[in-house]
């Protein structure tokens, strides 16, 4: 089927807002929703219709922090590369996605920053009914540092690291030129210059988000009056809290003003952990990320990454010097992962979906309503894919 159809989503299980209707029908018209309906669905002629039996309907995952995917890192992707992994990330219910820079070359980020460009270019909804190669949407671009604290690196490596000493640091960052293109950029407040580079970021439309840091509560604060409102990979690469020094750990837990985001995958955060963290945020503030890298959909090996060599053994990355380095899950584990801990579905829906749309401005996607764009995930019984639905254009898998 293609966008400019009517077509009618029958007898799926719907997780909306605040509650999940069973069963229910979804009526699609283009690229929207045009209707929700909690029992019988009208009866409307000329259109298609899909049986979804025994499938659950969740929006469509959104994934702010994605390195890469299927053997393709985003640093050095051409853009059909980016296309291959916005191909995988559709199969895993994965309907959009920001393309995630560590620091690097001037000349590094420019050469991936026109991959980019073109492939948003290329990036178009299937036509043929059985082409399954629908793509999930690349939106932009998120800078994870340069600007970070060099005590707080993780996998990023050091030589590439910046402090802010007026706005051409900023200024010669490449950007994503596309109509719509949405900036993020994850920082050290602590850094020289921070601050102020919060401020500059703000002011130009960027969402600033505190990570790779060590940075003591008065920092922080004046970081969050300077308009940063997130919290990059939540606990990882911070100090860690300490019951005399709560840090960013401690600060980011008691703080109203931002929401934060976790890697979801058993090994950067242990489940306890995480339920810890929903205990303090509610999921109304929580994204699920998967910081992938490119060996995320390859299975355990060796893989060249950012210029070293990422073993990957039962799902856990490591580099040379023992640091974990990214993830090699998606959206849909760590959809797994929350469910698991007995999460519930609408809960999951706002942490992978709802908030990291709300996180990036986009107000007309991220959950299940009249007038949001048809970005719709199928998943049955044991969260597997069976369908996924991208601007009201479905692949069945």
């Amino acid at each position: 089927m293609n966008s400019s159809e009517t077509v009618l989503l029958r007898n799926a299980r719907i997780v909306l807002p605040d509650h999940v209707t069973e069963p229910g029908s979804i009526l699609i018209d283009g690229d929207r929703i045009a209707g929700v309906f909690d029992a019988e669905s009208p009866s409307i002629k000329n259109e298609s219709m899909v049986d979804l039996s025994d499938l659950t309907l969740f929006p469509g995952f959104i994934d702010v922090h994605i390195h890469g995917a299927v053997g393709v890192d985003t640093m050095e992707a051409s853009p059909e590369g980016l296309l291959q992994i916005a191909e995988f990330l559709a199969t895993q219910g994965v309907t959009g996605w920001l393309p995630t820079f560590v620091p690097a070359s001037l000349e590094q980020y420019e050469q991936a920053i026109s991959s980019i460009e073109q492939a948003v270019a290329q990036t178009s909804v299937c036509e043929d009914p059985g082409d399954q190669r629908l793509k999930s949407v690349p939106l932009g671009v998120h800078y994870e540092g340069p600007f970070v604290n060099s005590e707080q690196c993780g996998a990023l490596h050091r030589e590439h690291f910046r402090t802010f000493k007026g706005l051409s640091d900023l200024d010669e960052l490449p950007v994503v030129n596309n109509p719509g293109a949405i900036h993020m950029m994850t920082l050290a407040p602590e850094i020289d210059g921070g601050i102020d580079l919060i401020k500059e970021i703000n002011r130009r439309g960027w969402i600033a988000s505190i990570g790779h840091t060590r940075a003591a509560l008065n920092t922080l604060d004046q970081a969050a009056n300077a308009g940063a409102r997130h919290m990059t990979h939540f606990m990882n690469a911070m100090t860690p809290l300490h019951h005399r020094a709560p840090g960013p750990v401690g600060w980011g837990l008691i703080n109203d003003r931002v929401t934060v985001d976790l890697i979801a995958d058993g090994v950067h955060l242990d489940p306890s952990v995480i339920k810890l963290i929903l205990r303090g945020k509610g999921a109304e503030n929580i994204s699920l990320i998967s910081d992938a890298i490119a060996a995320a959909g390859k299975g355990d090996g060796n893989y060249e990454v950012w210029g070293e060599t990422i073993v990957v053994k039962e799902g856990r990355t490591q580099n040379a010097h023992g640091s974990i380095a990214g993830s090699v899950i998606t959206m849909l584990d760590a959809v797994r992962l929350m469910r698991s801990l007995e999460v519930s579905e609408t809960e999951v829906a706002r942490m992978a979906a709802t908030n990291p749309a709300q996180l990036l401005g986009l107000n007309d996607r991220g959950s299940i309503e009249v007038g949001k764009r048809a970005d719709l995930v199928a998943l049955d019984a044991e969260l597997n894919v069976k369908a996924t639905f991208v601007g009201g254009v479905c692949a069945q898998y």
